[in-house]
């Protein structure tokens, strides 16, 4: 919505860096393609620089091996330039952090776990600037996603419920609970800046999701418009009913034909209380990746397509953004009626 100086995003970008634990002499790969912000990479550079660390700044081709064009997600398995290149994947493996600069970063990619083995950390950055810095992490953060993830992993069972009719029920056995923070600070840890969030990966889910108006579908950054009613039975959309968002939504998975589409994949909520719900409306929307919706304080966030827990490899990838939802895990309401319940 407004431009920052140099000196912010520098600033901005040290700041993360240093929540990410960079130090002196280690080696920080930036890295980029033609379409990256130029600010970006030179502000990643500068602060990498100034914390001491050996820098060298990457450009690679730009260009994605694509899913079905019938999905038009987006998420396809990251950078052809990377996946084809092990000459490019070694230098990512003999760095200590990878700023990962590019539109899609490599989410989908199974070299990216190969690279995380290595014990390289990777910060994937792609937002506008502003909402960067409104939602800079804090160092308290991972505290709080440590406890919410902790809290799935020792329980069995999450109920979703919402003045709008959603009502379903999440088996937690071997849902593998992870965690999103800002910053990425653990050996062979990859995060997202911006994002506070906690999720998981069940198999088995029962009842019905209902989207309200103003739930925000992802990635088509849309506010919903009128009430979707999806029937969820052992983790699989069973019935989409509703109106024109309904409709799309059918319309998406028939065409992207896809074994998986409809099967349920991480869900989980936000926990990021610098978000804006209202951020997909202002930018337009290649200004955004979305994780003002994806991660707001209070939110519930599903999603379908992939689940790497069971071996499902799917590009019919759709986040869903609800508001106004009540998450209990075993009996413990951790979110009332869209509000975080805190100590």
């Amino acid at each position: 919505m407004f431009d920052l100086s140099s000196v912010d995003l520098l600033g901005a970008f040290r700041r993360e860096l240093e929540l990410c634990k960079v130090k002196e002499d280690e080696h920080v790969v930036v890295l980029s393609e033609p379409d990256s912000r130029g600010d970006y990479v030179a502000a990643a550079f500068g602060a990498a620089k100034s914390l001491g660390a050996h820098v060298i700044a990457a450009t690679v081709p730009g260009g994605s091996a694509a899913p079905a064009d019938s999905t038009r997600t987006g998420s396809g398995p990251g950078l052809t330039s990377v996946l084809n290149d092990g000459a490019a994947q070694d230098l990512l493996k003999s760095a200590d952090l990878v700023v990962d600069l590019t539109q899609e970063g490599f989410i989908h990619a199974p070299v990216q776990q190969e690279i995380l083995k290595t014990g390289t950390r990777i910060i994937f950055v792609c937002d506008a600037p502003d909402v960067l810095v409104r939602n800079l992490p804090q160092e308290g953060d991972k505290e709080r996603v440590l406890a919410a993830s902790g809290l799935l992993k020792r329980s069995e069972t999450m109920r979703v419920t919402s003045g709008a009719g959603t009502d379903l029920t999440v088996q937690l056995k071997n849902a593998h609970p992870e965690f999103q923070v800002g910053f990425a600070d653990d050996p062979g840890r990859w995060d997202h800046w911006p994002s506070t969030m906690v999720l998981c990966w069940p198999e088995f889910s029962d009842g019905q999701l209902v989207l309200a108006e103003g739930d925000i579908l992802l990635p088509f950054k849309e506010y919903v418009r009128s009430p979707v009613t999806l029937q969820v039975a052992d983790g699989h959309i069973e019935k989409i009913s509703g109106g024109a968002d309904a409709k799309m939504l059918e319309t998406f998975f028939e065409d992207a034909d896809d074994e998986w589409g409809r099967s349920l994949s991480h869900m989980g909520w936000g926990l990021m209380k610098s978000a804006d719900w209202f951020a997909t409306a202002l930018y337009g929307k290649s200004e955004l990746m979305g994780m003002d919706a994806r991660a707001f304080a209070g939110n519930f966030l599903w999603s379908t397509g992939p689940h790497p827990v069971l071996g499902r490899e799917s590009y019919a990838h759709v986040d869903i953004a609800m508001r106004g939802c009540t998450v209990s895990v075993d009996g413990t309401d951790v979110v009332v009626d869209g509000r975080l319940v805190e100590d």
